[in-house]
């Protein structure tokens, strides 16, 4: 509990409860996203989005082919399937209508 509490800034290290330190003054403020202009805000929206994708975990020419493989080779084993059954079942009831 000590612990937790010396964490969240309520304790000092050697037990005797924490001082409330003042808040540190304001800075004036920036401008909000509505006061600036269209080309600032068109700027500032490009910088977040670049720090955005820096961020991404980008794959890896052999994950890329590897994951490109697995999905071709289940889209061939399903194509092939549906064609099987539809063939399957399509010359079924050409049996059962048969006239």
């Amino acid at each position: 509990m000590k612990r937790m509490m010396q964490r969240q800034g309520q304790m000092e290290a050697d037990g005797s409860p924490a001082v409330r330190r003042q808040a540190p003054t304001r800075t004036p403020r920036q401008p909000t996203r509505h006061e600036l202009s269209v080309g600032a805000r068109l700027v500032e929206f490009i910088r977040e989005v670049r720090s955005e994708l820096r961020q991404v975990a980008w794959p890896s020419r052999a994950e890329v082919a590897n994951s490109a493989t697995v999905v071709l080779v289940t889209l061939i084993i399903l194509i092939s399937l549906i064609f099987l059954l539809n063939y399957a079942f399509s010359h079924g009831i050409s049996y059962l209508f048969k006239t």
